[in-house]
């Protein structure tokens, strides 16, 4: 697949943690709902689900920090990450190039579903919303590169087509990557020549 003679490119962005400020987001709404309980502030987010990491503060907490980001309104009101919109919008109008989100909705979906749709609308426009992928499994999603901040990506197929660029977020800082895997610190980091180096494979 992808970047043979005259194949495009096809990219994969994840929208939470690398285009949507998800952990600041779920802190900020957690602190406002309930400012006096125990919070994991975001230098010390270890591993992917802050449900479980809440759980090993106080078993209550799980389901505390669960009903904020179920709550409606929550992931509409996300901030984008820093530079993240100038990169996807820079990056769609490069040639032999194909973007698309891929993002993986919550189980209880709604309002999740609909809130993702509408914040591509609001900062990507409308071109965007017709390149959002919404999978439970990333991995049967066909693609050359896939930027992600969950540092382990499961499903139904063992080896996806997609190289994982794993995007730096609060919870992976800690995780050391061993060669040939990646790592993108942030869309102040160079993406393009991650991209150059796939294109020319």
């Amino acid at each position: 697949m992808g970047s043979g003679a005259g194949a495009a490119l096809r990219v994969l962005a994840d929208m939470d943690g690398v285009l949507a400020d998800f952990e600041a987001g779920v802190l900020r709404a957690f602190l406002a709902r309930f400012p006096g309980e125990p919070r994991v502030e975001l230098a010390q987010r270890r591993g992917f689900s802050v449900r479980e990491q809440y759980r090993g503060l106080r078993e209550d907490l799980a389901d505390k920090i669960v009903s904020v980001y179920e709550s409606p309104g929550f992931f509409l009101g996300l901030d984008p990450i820093p530079g993240a919109i100038e990169a996807m919008k820079e990056m769609i109008q490069m040639k032999d190039t194909e973007v698309f989100i891929c993002t993986s909705p919550l189980r209880k979906y709604d309002p999740c579903i609909p809130e993702k749709y509408k914040w591509v609308e609001k900062h990507l426009g409308p071109e965007f919303v017709d390149r959002l992928i919404l999978t439970r499994d990333k991995t049967i999603v066909s693609a050359d590169l896939l930027f992600d901040d969950k540092d382990t990506i499961q499903g139904v197929e063992p080896n996806p087509s997609w190289e994982h660029i794993l995007f730096t977020c609060c919870h992976n800082k800690h995780v050391e990557l061993k060669p040939p895997h990646r790592r993108l610190q942030s869309w102040a980091d160079d993406w393009r020549a991650i991209l150059e180096s796939k294109r020319r494979k």
